[in-house]
């Protein structure tokens, strides 16, 4: 009887551990969860819908389609566009679709929605602002202008002694567009938008890709990827906009060209440092930023390609920033992205 328990026992072992290396070897063979990076939007929903049904992360209802699949949209929604809302409703509506699908969707935080949070509007478009006009918005306007109104023409007539009232007003008001005061509310770093703007990494590491907005450079590259998202995110929270702000910095993730052309504002800011480093080129730069990282291919937005998706430095550099929107006319691009092979794909316009 003991002899036949042993043997069973035995049986039960060599059995479990049987399944144990059937499924390392099936987890082993298993293909890598697809990725799928998508460029900057700059406003354009329909381009966005068409590339987001060709890719398959998102059905003709614009519901997540992309079962185990990741889909990185690299940012730069907003601006230059007049459909940056309905993008990012689209993009909030997948994010929660996508989990309970076993999937992924992930916005990297681009340059123009950090603008957007402190106020830099000079790319901000007048449909961007009507999108949040509603039927308060002509007295809200109203009201803000008198609030402000004695200092408003102190200063205009301080420039143009000449300036009325009249003047004065109907210039603030071409200024202000009724739906400027919710876009600026929403977009503030307690405003919804605002809010969801920094929960949104500015690196992202799956696998061995790197992907961000605008670039790693090696002086960023010296700080853990958890320690640059956690800066930046406390830069949004605060709104911060002052000249050593790493929102703006051009040696920062939502700026940085350094690997994909001249980058003089760049070269300014090592200039400057003290000490300053020692010279890399482009291709030292990327593979001493591959390396602090332990990744093995980087994939960048912000500068675009309008001839198309780009694939340099022997396949450790993408660029996909193809001038996607209207604004800029290029082609409608994404990257799929199976392990160490880097697909791209175009799609054409919708007219």
């Amino acid at each position: 009887m003991a002899t036949a328990a042993r043997a069973a026992s035995m049986t039960r072992i060599v059995r479990t551990a049987a399944l144990a290396l059937i499924a390392l070897v099936a987890m082993a063979a298993s293909p890598p969860q697809r990725i799928i990076a998508i460029g900057d939007l700059h406003g354009d929903y329909a381009a966005w819908t068409t590339i987001a049904r060709a890719s398959g992360v998102a059905d003709a209802k614009g519901h997540w389609a992309g079962g185990k699949t990741i889909l990185v949209q690299l940012g730069d929604i907003t601006d230059r566009g007049p459909d940056s809302l309905k993008i990012v409703r689209s993009l909030q509506q997948l994010q929660k679709e996508a989990r309970r699908k076993g999937g992924q969707a992930i916005v990297v935080l681009g340059n123009h929605e950090a603008m957007n949070l402190i106020g830099d509007n000079r790319y901000t478009t007048p449909g961007e602002y009507a999108a949040f006009a509603n039927s308060q918005s002509a007295a809200r306007r109203d009201s803000l202008y008198e609030a402000n109104r004695a200092r408003l023409e102190a200063a205009a007539k301080a420039t143009n002694p000449a300036a009325g009232p009249e003047q004065v007003r109907a210039a603030w008001m071409a200024e202000h567009p009724l739906g400027w005061i919710e876009h600026y509310l929403a977009w503030s770093p307690t405003g919804e938008l605002g809010r969801w703007a920094t929960s949104n990494p500015a690196v992202l590491k799956i696998g061995g890709t790197l992907l961000v907005h605008g670039g790693l450079s090696v002086e960023y590259a010296r700080q853990p990827l958890e320690a640059v998202n956690k800066r930046i995110a406390a830069a949004m929270a605060a709104g911060d906009d002052s000249d050593a702000s790493v929102l703006t910095d051009p040696l920062g993730p939502l700026w940085y060209r350094g690997l994909v052309q001249t980058d003089s504002e760049a070269q300014a800011a090592r200039a400057a440092a003290k000490p300053p480093l020692p010279p890399l080129t482009p291709e030292q730069e990327l593979t001493a930023v591959l390396t602090a990282y332990g990744a093995e291919r980087l994939v960048v937005a912000h500068t675009p390609s309008l001839t198309g998706i780009q694939i340099t430095n022997g396949g450790r550099l993408a660029r996909i920033d193809t001038g996607i929107s209207r604004a800029y006319g290029g082609p409608l691009s994404w990257l799929e992205i199976n392990g160490a092979q880097m697909i791209p794909h175009t799609v054409p316009r919708s007219p």
